[in-house]
């Protein structure tokens, strides 16, 4: 059985914003919302025609899947900071539950 592969990535705390669970949870939505709308360029979903070439419309999903992500880990740091969350014990019980779905097999 194949070890199990991970990717790792550090994303900084935005230390000049004033984030709260509410305005980071919806910049989350807003981001996710872009995201699609660059995979549906992608795939033509839009309806519209683009004049972007595969690297291009490449760069745009994997800007706004870094935007997606850092806001994620923006609104970690308020659920830690506001609120006491463990996201060490939320990653290690998402892991399990991935497991227990069988989602991801480990050795």
């Amino acid at each position: 059985m194949e070890k199990m592969k991970t990717k790792d990535i550090t994303l900084p705390r935005l230390n000049n914003l004033k984030p709260t669970l509410e305005s980071t949870a919806f910049k989350l939505m807003e981001e996710t919302g872009e995201l699609a709308q660059a995979i549906g360029k992608f795939r033509g979903m839009s309806g519209e025609r683009t004049n972007m070439t595969e690297q291009q419309v490449m760069e745009l999903i994997l800007r706004e899947l870094l935007d997606v992500a850092q806001t994620a880990v923006s609104l970690m740091f308020v659920l830690e900071e506001e609120y006491g969350a463990d996201i060490g014990l939320a990653l290690e019980r998402h892991i399990q539950k991935l497991i227990e779905k069988e989602y991801l097999r480990v050795e």
